[in-house]
């Protein structure tokens, strides 16, 4: 094997391939990557046990085509020192070498052999727009639970929907819910979707995925253009413009969210949320771990007050709000699961819809009525506690 290529291609390549390595294996092949250079083009692939990845970029010219097998943090390590321009990759005997502008480097070869074959994509079932899904796999994960000793709820349910072309992404940890609703186009349903022979329309799903590995591929598969969503029996696969990466879906299901959100004759307030932001990040530093922040709802001045702390070391906030359905409503939350759901909107205003203290309490964008009988696409559920004692 022997090709040449641009420094910038080839380490982008390797950082994207890399994310799925495992930082610890007993398996020592399992830490390299697999370069494949042929046809004026170079894969670069990897895998762990529950994920793997795949990316091909152009090369400058395939001298020997070939494949060779290499530690790939090593080699990450090295693209990130080497010198800007070309730079020419050869397998020596047992050595695969990079050099460039006079520098050269010199890695040892992996038995091919062992290297185990990646999973196949699954089945495509439609595609996504690249940008606005790593936006809404954004705004649920933070909600997902990070105890691994439930792993169901360190999931992000993916459903689509062939009858209303939606994908919905849900996630939880139990003491809060967010649903981000977003539009697909289903395989063969007018979208080129880069599906082969095995993809098939018409078709709804439900799995769930890890919050943390689809984060990860939501973040990195780029910001625009269309993204092919497969689902098959115990994975998921993404491919966009070159790039195809496969998990493996997490066992069990996640709680419906549909009678929780149900919620009759609730107080809605309405609050600028940049202010609601600041304010609440304002107040929370005199919060001791997780001590609450109160939010007391006023429609006789249209205000909230915002509070944190006890005796002597408080903090306090008012600021302009409307209420409809009380004249007063003081709710109280975690101050760093409040600060997570009001960072996941991006409209100016929010709706808070109130149950009362120690209950139920949703946030969606301003402007789309929770009471709607089209719900709103981003809704985020929080459990109030009670106020503190004055």
């Amino acid at each position: 094997m022997e090709f040449r290529i641009e420094r910038s291609a080839l380490a982008e390549a390797v950082a994207w391939a890399a994310r799925v390595l495992p930082v610890r294996s007993p398996v020592p092949v399992l830490g390299g990557l697999l370069l494949d250079a042929e046809g004026g083009r170079l894969r670069v692939s990897g895998l762990d046990y529950e994920a793997s990845a795949r990316i091909d970029v152009e090369a400058a010219e395939i001298l020997r085509p070939g494949k060779v097998l290499v530690m790939g943090r090593r080699l990450l390590d090295i693209c990130k020192v080497l010198p800007e321009g070309a730079v020419e990759c050869a397998v020596e005997g047992s050595r695969f070498t990079v050099s460039g502008d006079g520098a050269r480097f010199g890695l040892s070869v992996l038995p091919l052999d062992d290297y185990p074959a990646l999973p196949p994509l699954p089945r495509v079932r439609g595609a996504v727009e690249a940008a606005e899904f790593a936006a809404a796999v954004a705004d649920v994960a933070v909600a997902a639970g990070r105890d691994d000793t439930l792993p169901a709820l360190t999931g992000i349910r993916l459903g689509l929907d062939a009858g209303t072309g939606t994908m919905t992404l849900a996630a939880t940890d139990r003491y809060r819910f967010a649903v981000r609703t977003l539009p697909w186009k289903a395989a063969g349903a007018g979208a080129d979707t880069g599906a082969g022979e095995g993809s098939e329309a018409g078709e709804s799903a439900d799995v769930l995925v890890s919050a943390r590995r689809l984060t990860e591929i939501a973040r990195s598969l780029g910001r625009s253009g269309l993204v092919s969503v497969a689902l098959g029996a115990g994975s998921a696969g993404f491919e966009h413009a070159g790039m195809r990466t496969t998990v493996r879906l997490l066992d069990g299901r996640l709680p419906r969210h549909d009678k929780l959100f149900a919620m009759e004759d609730p107080a809605v307030a309405v609050v600028d949320r940049a202010r609601l932001v600041e304010a609440v990040k304002r107040v929370s530093v005199v919060a001791d771990g997780d001590g609450p922040v109160q939010l007391a709802f006023s429609a006789d001045d249209n205000s909230v007050h915002l509070q944190a702390g006890y005796e002597d070391d408080v903090a306090s906030q008012r600021l302009p709000a409307t209420l409809e359905g009380a004249r007063e409503m003081t709710l109280a939350f975690n101050p760093a699961y409040l600060a997570d759901a009001l960072a996941s909107f991006d409209e100016p205003s929010l709706r808070l819809l109130m149950m009362g203290a120690g209950q139920r309490a949703m946030i969606t964008g301003e402007g789309e009525p929770g009471r709607d009988v089209s719900p709103p696409r981003h809704r985020h559920l929080l459990m109030s506690v009670k106020p503190p004692l004055a």
